[in-house]
């Protein structure tokens, strides 16, 4: 039996029709040359016609025949395993995409057969609650008029649907044709609250399948399977398991087709939530590390002036979301909620059935963490329980009542109310809540808590010790396909933590030269603008619409307010157009620009060399300054990103004459990213353990160093404040005293009690050291130790210590413990 393949690190790619699995294919040998140890493929299964993230499968049996088909993963495979690269690819479970009818044998076929359907199993309708038929959200105002009946098939638009056999006839109308389907055309309005089949979130054209069933899990997982069996990929990343019936009972399944090969899952964990540790999986995707990263970077004394500067901020985040939770329950996922509450009707017989959904809806709206698993996770159900009961008094006999049906695992309401209680957290908390608050933007992430403001880096140290003992090969990130902005954008946003007041006062100058009523949100576009400055103004305009509609506070997807939309389009013309405006945000651009980009080259050292997997998104090796998506999933230039690489790695492969500067251009980011992945690829021993290192001196709060074992990472934080105390002076870092090379810079530094940081950082705010004897003149990439400057022997000692030998380190490291 061949032994578990785990990764080092891992490069996420975009596959698209525009950049297939060939086009991945030719980008192996620089994903190998920057370091990189695995693929890391969204989505390839066949999906929707024009798909440009492949989340909406339409058809399991095959590759997406648009992105390159099955051929096209096996040459990708073949070469990337040629290279050394492992592979993970996207995988999603819980539901298909279902807006294309005829692309969709499934669908098609439930919506030709209804219940006599052969894979009528498969879906999660509610029969009953339609009469029997399925209920499709596709009608606007002119309901059946929008209708056509064509070649014995109905149309909305140009779109298909199947008709039941023998239910067309010469000279039939649509309104009789329509009658004898197995489906309903409904008005779209109508799926908030009457929708009779489960969906991905509130997405209409994404249905749930039931791949608890083992002839779903067998039929939507065949292909997958075989491609273990034919060695072609390495491992997985699972969609969405929360939305499955029995997460868990999935992953053992999984595991069994796989061989328990390794595994992630995009579980969305809140601020202190564990993975369930019942899981036969590696870890998560990496939103729980990324919020850490983000905070360890914050000054916290910015809390107070920004918190003041946010001025209509809700201050209540609890309340707020638990708002926005309920507006989700009562709105969108409304369909979701009266499905619960008919499932209680057993339970809650006498009770008014409108009683019965107000109290459903005030449960999934307390919820702390996306979803229990019971009985494992009964205590955050208890505490939603408790808590509804709290905030609605009259609602006590009601949720009495129908307690005991939720927290009873066999309970069909209770397997309903687990799928249904993340939706509502998503829709309510990441696509709500996080557009209502603004006080610090790049605290507004996925998984992430904006009332917690920074973190120390004494509680960084210790989360990263509890990762590497318990999640050693957890995913981390800093960007991802779905992340609210970019990791770039989130550095150059943090920054203003530091600014205060000048932030503040330049805040309320922007507002007085381009007022907006929604101050809010206007504040959440102003960050918008400063972080991801100079994007272009059709990209923020694109934002700002999503923004301003996701927020729901002054326009809305289904209603949107024309008048007040086209103030908020002025607002970003006003960046590129009005002199005055675009005077403050160039004064606020000079002031942030050197802080942010040490704060991006920071959190990604940092990132790429802690514990866990790290996960680098396509691109983000440069300067990348995204929005929520698509913006963030924009095409990625590899021809100038090899040409960088190749430069940085000089004619000999010992670096580039000259230090790349930290500037635009993305030539020191390139640097940080390859000299990170390639040791951490190259050198696994450096990296089996985590010791904080400590600092002394007048800027000691301004470092962040820890030891993995014989890499050394040493991270500038806060910036500007290093900046007023006068910059390093006479600040020390105290790794074990072993002679040592920062595979950065080339620099040596010999065995001393302290190195000063005023020479580590004179380069950059970042540096990366190793035992001398890991960088030798033939390592691709590096510096040679030769040719390597020297620092002096430590004065006070004398020595010139000459030790490089890797155990000696573990020695010292072990007896530091």
């Amino acid at each position: 039996m061949s032994t578990k393949r785990i990764p080092t690190s891992t490069y996420r790619l975009q596959v698209t029709s525009d950049f297939d699995l060939t086009a991945a294919k030719d980008v192996v040998d620089y994903v190998r040359d920057l370091g990189a140890d695995w693929l890391y493929l969204s989505p390839v299964l066949q999906a929707e016609p024009g798909s440009q993230h492949g989340y909406d499968v339409v058809d399991h049996t095959h590759v997406d025949t648009d992105r390159g088909g099955d051929e096209g993963l096996r040459a990708l495979a073949e070469a990337a395993h040629a290279a050394g690269l492992g592979v993970l690819v996207d995988v999603v479970p819980n539901h298909v995409g279902v807006a294309t009818p005829e692309a969709n044998p499934w669908w098609w076929s439930l919506l030709e057969h209804g219940q006599g359907s052969p894979v009528a199993w498969a879906f999660d309708v509610d029969w009953e609650a339609g009469d029997g038929r399925i209920r499709v959200p596709v009608l606007d105002d002119r309901l059946l008029d929008a209708v056509e009946l064509r070649d014995g098939r109905l149309f909305v638009g140009e779109t298909a649907y199947p008709t039941a056999p023998d239910t067309v006839h010469d000279g039939d109308s649509v309104e009789t044709v329509h009658a004898r389907q197995h489906y309903e055309f409904v008005h779209w309005k109508r799926a908030d609250h009457e929708l009779n089949y489960r969906r991905f979130f509130a997405v209409n054209t994404l249905a749930a399948i039931r791949v608890e069933e083992p002839e779903v899990f067998a039929a939507s997982h065949a292909t997958i399977g075989g491609w273990f069996r034919d060695g072609l990929v390495d491992g997985l990343r699972i969609d969405h398991p929360d939305g499955l019936y029995d997460p868990a009972g999935y992953l053992q399944d999984l595991a069994g087709l796989t061989g328990g090969a390794y595994t992630l899952v995009e579980k969305i964990l809140e601020p202190g939530e564990e993975l369930p540790s019942s899981w036969p999986v590696d870890g998560t995707t990496g939103y729980d590390a990324l919020g850490l990263l983000d905070r360890v970077f914050v000054d916290p004394a910015g809390e107070d002036t920004l918190t003041a500067a946010s001025g209509a901020e809700p201050t209540d985040w609890k309340q707020l979301t638990h708002d926005t939770r309920r507006g989700i329950a009562d709105g969108i996922l409304g369909s979701e909620v009266q499905r619960l509450a008919r499932l209680l009707r057993p339970v809650a017989d006498g009770l008014p059935h409108e009683r019965v959904v107000d109290a459903v809806a005030e449960i999934v709206a307390s919820f702390d963490v996306y979803r229990t698993y019971l009985p494992e996770g009964a205590h955050d159900l208890i505490a939603a329980l408790e808590g509804a009961a709290a905030a609605r008094p009259d609602l006590d006999d009601v949720i009495d009542r129908i307690a005991p049906a939720l927290v009873d695992p066999s309970s069909a309401a209770a397997v309903r109310l687990q799928q249904t209680s993340g939706m509502v957290m998503a829709k309510g908390v990441e696509d709500t809540a996080f557009y209502r608050t603004s006080r610090l933007t790049n605290l507004s992430e996925v998984g992430g808590d904006p009332s917690i403001f920074a973190v120390s880096v004494g509680d960084f140290h210790q989360a990263q010790r509890d990762r590497l003992g318990s999640w050693p090969h957890t995913m981390t990130t800093l960007t991802t396909h779905d992340t609210k902005r970019s990791e770039d954008t989130r550095a150059r946003i943090a920054v203003l933590a530091e600014t205060g007041h000048e932030w503040s006062s330049a805040l309320e100058r922007l507002q007085s030269l381009v007022p907006l009523e929604d101050a809010v949100l206007a504040d959440l576009l102003w960050q918008a603008i400063v972080g991801a400055r100079p994007a272009s103004r059709e990209r923020l305009h694109a934002y700002a619409e999503k923004a301003s509609r996701e927020a729901g506070n002054s326009t809305t997807w289904t209603e949107p307010d024309e008048d007040f939309e086209r103030r908020m389009h002025a607002l970003v013309d006003a960046a590129f157009d009005e002199p005055a405006v675009v005077a403050v945000l160039d004064a606020l651009d000079e002031r942030i620009d050197a802080a942010g980009w040490s704060n991006g080259l920071a959190q990604k050292l940092v990132q790429l060399t802690a514990p866990g997997v790290p996960d680098v998104y396509q691109g983000t090796e440069f300067w990348d300054r995204s929005l929520v998506d698509p913006d963030n999933r924009r095409p990625v230039d590899y021809t100038e990103r090899r040409h960088v690489l190749a430069e940085l790695d000089g004619p000999d492969d010992d670096g580039p004459e000259q230090l790349p500067a930290v500037g635009l251009d993305g030539a020191a980011k390139l640097l940080v990213t390859s000299r990170a992945l390639r040791v951490r690829r190259d050198h696994p021993e450096l990296f089996t353990r985590y010791l904080a290192l400590e600092a002394t001196g007048s800027a000691a709060d301004h470092v962040l160093a820890f030891d993995r074992g014989g890499a050394v990472t040493v991270a500038t934080r806060l910036p500007i404040g290093l900046r007023r105390v006068g910059g390093w002076g006479d600040t020390l870092v105290h790794p074990v005293p072993l002679d040592r090379v920062d595979l950065l810079t080339g620099r040596r530094f010999t065995a001393a009690r302290g190195i000063p940081l005023s020479e580590l950082l004179a380069d950059y705010p970042v540096a990366l050291l190793v035992p001398a004897h890991v960088v030798e003149p033939t390592d691709h990439g590096t510096a040679a130790v030769d040719d390597a400057r020297t620092t002096p022997a430590d004065p006070a000692t004398g020595s010139d210590a000459t030790e490089t030998d890797a155990q000696a380190e573990i020695d010292i490291l072990e007896g530091h413990a």
